[in-house]
């Protein structure tokens, strides 16, 4: 039989690596700043066009990489960071396999310039899907300037699978936040199609965080700071009463390397217990410093994801940590709110013995000697003052005449009331009553063949849908104006997003004013919008926005329709009258599509009288 194993040829092996290493244009955004970071760059510049798609462009002022460095930089297991396998288990440089520009290579078209300080020139190299095509001596400044282009090229099947650009944006910006946070003491920049997004320059880790996420994040951030033989932290938590619906702003650093950990987060959601509403999670900015030798970083392709050696005590002091800084900040609550520092014992009383009362007793003292005075006293002033009053007592009753037996007759007890029948009652209300609530959740209405049971918040949200829709159709929508303006803030990158549904919000209601790069103001919003959801509609329109909820398939309108009818639908467990109950059947079935919810899941079932009675058989 012949032999069928054979060593595949290195452009295919670096496309099967590509698979792992590069999943979307952040992957390379990620792969090519960590490189930046570790040729020891004071200043990094970011340049995207087309979410990635089109080019990715990292400039630093690193060390640079010599003619023959450059060329042995793009194969494969090449790599300047580790020399045995114990330097595994020492890393203190974010790359350290030697696949991640042979991957990119392999599946893009990449053109790298780099130069040394000592060098009076450079090296220029062009390479596309892993062949090179030209290399050559160029005149190129200190560091490298590598440049990505026309991503999956060669894989049509992988560049399907991209979302849009919105969404890849939104990848590119979360890996860019990781680094940039990492690394407060570098220069970061960057541009999309030609537009600047960021601007951070060096600073400490308070203004950085400041700098990406808006100047309104300094009066949310508690500082967190620990040192022990185990674990050093350092950072900052957020406010709980600034708690967000998403996860967006919560990043964990290990020795400057961003980490996912459910773990660990479980201990700062564990140290935020009792302060936060349901469905908000706590910010956090967390820097943890712990031995190299201690956890183990090459357990997943993407290096997010680590193993410990003792995760229960980095649990507990991380919890314990974050408690403290709660606590010492007056952020987590205490058993008195009010405590009047008068009413504390004195420091010079804390040891001494409290005095017995001494009591003394009238032996003496007779009670009955003037109850006969005083009786009769008491007897002649009630006497004289009834007798001085006696005609007011008649006043006003010969003008009710009569009247007087049939106001008797009238008064009703609260008592003859509560002996009614309660059965009784419920009949009575049941005649009239065609539609009931069952556990605050479902609206049973009857029907001839039986019985409908609708779910109450689906059947709300395709009710809000439809009315949303028509309105950005028509461009009619009512607008309650405000008595005050709602002043708003957001990050930059959301106010990008707010601009370019601005004019469809106008259309469902809203009345924006005074928009700037980091705050709004809003003077009006839709009737059936109340003022204190507007912040919580904002937050869930953006997340599904960046997220692209449902898919890339549906039109901005529709998805904003969607968000917004599913933030103001009425929810699981709250009360309806039998008025409200009523206005949800008919207005359900006066919909264009009343089975489905907005997300295609059934509003309602039937269940008829037939199947009723085969449960009794």
């Amino acid at each position: 039989m012949a032999d069928i194993i054979q060593l595949l040829p290195d452009h295919v092996a670096n496309q099967i690596a590509a698979g792992e290493v590069v999943q979307r244009p952040s992957s390379v955004v990620k792969e090519l700043l960590e490189n930046a970071i570790d040729a020891q760059s004071t200043s990094i510049k970011l340049i995207v066009k087309d979410a990635g798609k089109t080019l990715i462009q990292v400039i630093d002022d690193g060390k640079g990489m010599s003619t023959t460095d450059a060329r042995l930089s793009f194969e494969r297991h090449a790599t300047s960071k580790i020399r045995t396998a114990e330097d595994l288990f020492q890393l203190n440089t974010k790359g350290f396999r030697g696949e991640a520009l042979a991957s990119i290579a392999a599946i893009a078209h990449v053109e790298l310039k780099t130069k040394q300080e000592q060098d009076e020139v450079g090296s220029s190299i062009i390479i596309e899907g892993s062949e090179v095509v030209e290399q050559e001596v160029v005149v190129t400044p200190v560091g490298t300037s590598i440049s990505v282009k026309n991503l999956f090229f060669n894989i049509p099947a992988r560049r399907n699978f991209l979302k849009s650009n919105q969404v890849e944006l939104r990848h590119i910006i979360d890996e860019f936040h990781r680094v940039a946070l990492a690394h407060p003491n570098i220069t970061f920049e960057m541009y999309h199609n030609g537009s600047e997004m960021f601007q951070l320059p060096e600073s400490n880790y308070r203004q950085r965080i400041v700098n990406i996420f808006g100047s309104k994040t300094n009066e949310k951030l508690v500082p967190v700071e620990e040192d022990t033989e185990v674990l050093k932290i350092s950072g900052f938590v957020g406010k709980p009463q600034f708690a967000k619906k998403s996860r967006g702003e919560q990043f964990f650093f290990v020795n400057n390397r961003f980490i996912k950990s459910a773990y660990l987060n479980h201990a700062i959601t564990s140290a935020f217990e009792g302060l936060l509403k349901d469905g908000a999670h706590a910010s956090y900015f967390l820097n943890l410093k712990v031995n190299p030798k201690t956890i183990d970083i090459n357990i997943h392709p993407t290096k997010t994801e680590i193993k410990f050696d003792d995760e229960q005590t980095l649990y507990a002091i991380l919890r314990a940590s974050v408690k403290h800084s709660l606590g010492q900040f007056n952020i987590a609550p205490v058993l008195d709110f009010e405590r009047d520092s008068n009413l504390d014992t004195p420091y010079g009383f804390k040891d001494k013995n409290a005095n017995s009362p001494s009591i003394e007793v009238n032996r003496n003292f007779n009670p009955f000697q003037e109850e006969k005075a005083t009786a009769s006293r008491t007897q002649m002033s009630y006497k004289k003052e009834v007798a001085g009053n006696w005609e007011g007592l008649y006043v006003g009753l010969e003008s009710k005449g009569t009247k007087s037996q049939q106001d008797f007759s009238e008064i009703q007890f609260e008592s003859d009331e509560q002996t009614v029948s309660m059965f009784q009652n419920e009949h009575a209300i049941g005649q009239q009553q065609s539609t009931f609530q069952l556990h605050n959740k479902y609206i049973i209405s009857k029907i001839k063949s039986g019985m409908l049971v609708i779910d109450q918040h689906r059947a709300h949200q395709r009710i809000l849908y439809e009315d949303f829709l028509k309105n950005i159709t028509v461009k009619e929508a009512m607008s309650q104006q405000l008595l005050f303006p709602l002043a708003l803030h957001f990050s930059p990158q959301h106010m990008t997003i707010i601009n370019q549904i601005k004019e469809d919000l106008e259309h469902t209601g809203f009345v924006f004013a005074n928009l700037t790069n980091e705050s709004l103001e809003i003077t009006g919003v839709p009737v059936s919008v109340p003022e204190s959801e507007v912040s919580i509609i904002l937050e869930q329109l953006i997340n599904d926005i960046e997220n692209e909820v449902p898919d890339s398939n549906f039109s901005a309108t529709d998805l904003l329709t969607k968000s917004m009818s599913k933030s103001l639908a009425i929810k699981t467990g709250q009360s309806l009258t039998i008025q409200e109950q009523e206005y949800m059947v008919n207005k359900l079935f006066a919909c264009k599509e009343p089975n489905v919810s907005p997300n295609h899941r059934p509003t309602f079932v039937t269940m008829t009288l037939d199947e009723l009675d085969r449960k009794f058989l």
